[in-house]
């Protein structure tokens, strides 16, 4: 999928790239799956807790309870 992307480059006068220009639609994209590998990554995290877990039905239960 990064082949598609086409940036643009802004240069410093010794012709270092120091910025990056992207559609909006493109950077979009981008965060967007950087966000969702952030999401896939947190709940690896909390997959290999190995704590004892409750449901989202049982939770609810027990609030509805008090």
């Amino acid at each position: 999928m990064l082949d598609l992307v086409k940036p643009q480059y802004i240069t410093d006068e010794n012709g270092k790239k120091i910025s990056v220009i992207l559609p909006v639609s493109e950077y979009e994209r981008l965060i967007q799956e950087l966000e969702d590998a952030e999401d896939v990554k947190l709940y690896d995290e909390v997959k290999n807790l190995h704590e004892p877990s409750t449901s989202f039905d049982e939770y609810v239960k027990k609030r509805r309870a008090k």
